[in-house]
């Protein structure tokens, strides 16, 4: 959780849990007119929602997925994203009120392996497009926040930039705040800007769209954010995102790197490294 910048994973020791192997799982796609109410139907579902349960929102210009009928493809849409990972009668229970939300476009939720679940999204991230990131996390999804965020949709400035919420919470926030080094495990949302595109002319109208997006939406924001959504260029935010264990961590570093050979991600500059700057 302290990011690339402190040593060599040597060894990773794994602890199974059983899954599946079929899960209730799929999309729920909504035009996106209806997104505000969406999303507060959304937020009032969650509250309820056992552990076994996750949904993502997903709002961006559809794809042209097979289930969408042809006069959706390129349009606004709003997609919840969910999964439940347990016994698929008390999944179907668990997300009817998610399911009954709204007149959605598209309802392809149901068995599938847990395996092809996790490489759904995978036709949408195929290599070789430049990539630019922003998050904010939320303690709650406010109406204000709601209001900014749908805001940025009609002014998306290709078809695979795209925003996404996320609901976390279960078993992350039994693991207290100095247990390791990601400090944030309060039930919480986070909102993940993922400006995405081919052509370096777009280059800066798409990352001008990520910026002002998170700008705008900081006043609802947590201040908190996960590392691994973080662009390059934040590096004065760094502190913020650890929290109060960022001492802790820049001790660690200061002891095992103080050379800062490790920095080629979120970077805690020890102290030697500052001197040398």
């Amino acid at each position: 959780g302290g990011g690339g910048n402190f040593g060599v994973v040597t060894a990773f020791e794994f602890k199974l849990h059983q899954v599946g192997p079929q899960v209730l799982s799929g999309l729920v796609v909504h035009p996106f007119a209806d997104a505000e109410n969406v999303l507060r139907e959304y937020r009032a579902a969650l509250e309820a929602a056992p552990n076994e349960l996750t949904c993502w929102a997903v709002m961006r210009q559809a794809p042209p997925l097979p289930f969408l009928p042809a006069e959706w493809h390129g349009k606004e849409v709003l997609v919840l994203a969910m999964c439940y990972c347990g016994d698929l009668q008390e999944g179907e229970k668990a997300t009817q009120r998610l399911r009954a939300i709204g007149t959605p476009i598209a309802d392809v939720v149901g068995p599938n392996p847990f395996t092809g679940w996790q490489q759904a999204f995978d036709p949408l991230l195929t290599p070789g497009a430049r990539n630019y990131w922003k998050s904010h996390d939320f303690t709650e999804l406010s109406d204000s926040a709601v209001e900014v965020v749908t805001a940025a949709i009609p002014r998306l400035p290709g078809p695979e930039c795209e925003i996404f919420i996320g609901h976390v919470g279960g078993a992350a926030g039994r693991v207290t705040a100095d247990a390791t080094a990601f400090p944030q495990r309060s039930a919480h949302y986070v909102m993940n800007v993922h400006a995405r595109w081919r052509e370096p002319e777009m280059d800066q109208a798409c990352i001008d769209w990520a910026r002002g997006l998170y700008e705008a939406a900081k006043p609802y924001a947590a201040g908190t954010a996960y590392v691994n959504f973080m662009p390059g260029d934040e590096v004065d935010r760094v502190e913020a995102a650890y929290g109060g264990n960022y001492r802790r961590l820049l001790e660690i570093k200061q002891r095992y790197d103080p050379l800062n050979l490790f920095r080629m991600n979120q970077n805690l500059r020890p102290m030697e490294a500052q001197r040398a700057a």
